[in-house]
């Protein structure tokens, strides 16, 4: 039995092939450490980096590439965000819907000094934007939020709160680790400040990779001291992006994948890919209706959403019903509270979790209407 990944919110698979040979060819045949050293191989592997900027600082519509730091993943981004801007008296806002990457690094501030409001979001996970603005404080310093939503796929109106605080004077940063490959982000016209993203679900490149875009002007502390490759007659870190961000050696070979998976998307297009996934997403919604006692969260509009879906079957645990579809059917989807306990409390589900379907680019529609059937058969036998 041949599986069905169904589980592209947590990280995509499979990757385009440019993916596995960009990979592949520079660990077999580069294999240099970018900036440590000044041989052909040193000066071409950091080239891979420079690349990489620049591919995603056309894809986010962001003016100069240095501006792009790379980073493990995406919560080393959020964290570089949150720990590098905010002090004690500082107060944040987010919303309730925000992924653990972002509310156990606030919650862990907020025990030093740091004020956090969570504006709380509907049931469906929709916001409005007037509680963002009514949140504001005089100590308010930056608004913080995810562009859609790990659960339920909720499309968050980044423009309207990034206006909000660009009005405000506050720093706007964006958690774009569900977007980014799906989504329009447009650095400019969404206000953002400081957009941290990953490279592993909708780029389509690796595990171990993301980064984070940071406005000019904007102030950070780094995480991270140490080797940067430039200004090694100094005891100082670098004061300038990205060295600044950027102590140790980089995942090269996985940023050269993260180029060849942002290069894909270039070239097919935003608008493809997410009109394919929309497509697919109205499919899975309107066959979860049909089928007796299953809830699914979020908004009913696939318009409105990613193809992210939580649902539940009555009566059945989510754990239980996450294993049936892989064993009895070779879907692989998850369950449980998806790294994602501000959500869960605001949807309703903390005590039971959910079962989320997650389709990608490379799904193909007879691998959902098999997703359908399965359900449609666990929920007629449980």
């Amino acid at each position: 039995m041949e599986n069905i990944y169904i589980n592209n919110a947590a990280t995509s698979f499979p990757k385009p092939e440019s993916v596995y040979k960009a990979i592949d060819d520079f660990n077999r045949y580069l294999g240099a450490n970018p900036g440590r050293g000044s041989n052909g191989q040193t000066v071409e592997a950091g080239s891979i980096l420079l690349d990489a900027r620049e591919a995603l600082a056309a894809l986010f519509k962001a003016e100069g590439s240095e501006n792009i730091a790379f980073t493990a993943n995406v919560t080393e981004a959020i964290n570089l965000g949150l720990q590098g801007l905010l002090q004690p008296g500082d107060h944040v806002i987010t919303t309730s819907m925000e992924h653990n990457s972002v509310a156990r690094p606030l919650y862990a501030m907020s025990r030093l000094g740091v004020e956090w409001t969570a504006v709380p979001c509907n049931p469906d996970g929709g916001l409005d934007v007037r509680l963002v603005e009514k949140a504001i404080r005089p100590n308010t310093r930056l608004i913080c939020m995810l562009h859609a939503s790990n659960l339920t796929g909720t499309i968050m109106p980044i423009a309207d709160v990034g206006k909000i605080a660009r009005d405000r004077g506050l720093v706007f940063m964006v958690d774009a680790a569900q977007t980014a490959g799906i989504l329009e982000l447009d650095i400019n016209k969404q206000y953002v400040d400081i957009l941290a993203f990953t490279g592993h679900k909708a780029l389509l490149g690796p595990q171990g990779t993301g980064g984070i875009y940071i406005r000019p002007g904007i102030r950070l502390k780094p995480l991270l001291f140490g080797g940067t490759g430039s200004l090694s007659e100094s005891l100082e870190q670098p004061d300038w992006m990205p060295d600044r961000f950027e102590s140790g050696t980089p995942n090269t070979p996985g940023i050269a994948g993260l180029l060849a998976g942002v290069n894909f998307v270039a070239e097919t297009g935003i608008e493809v890919i997410h009109k394919r996934e929309q497509d697919m997403t109205e499919a899975l919604l309107q066959g979860l209706q049909v089928i007796p006692r299953v809830q699914t969260y979020g908004a009913g509009d696939s318009r409105q959403r990613t193809a992210v879906i939580a649902f539940n079957i009555e009566g059945m645990d989510c754990g239980d019903l996450t294993l049936r579809l892989e064993y009895e059917y070779g879907i692989i989807t998850r369950s449980g509270l998806h790294c994602a306990y501000l959500a869960h409390k605001t949807l309703g589900t903390l005590q039971s979790g959910a079962c989320r379907l997650s389709p990608g680019f490379f799904t193909s529609d007879e691998q959902i209407e098999t997703v359908l059937r399965a359900i449609y058969a666990i929920s007629h036998s449980a």
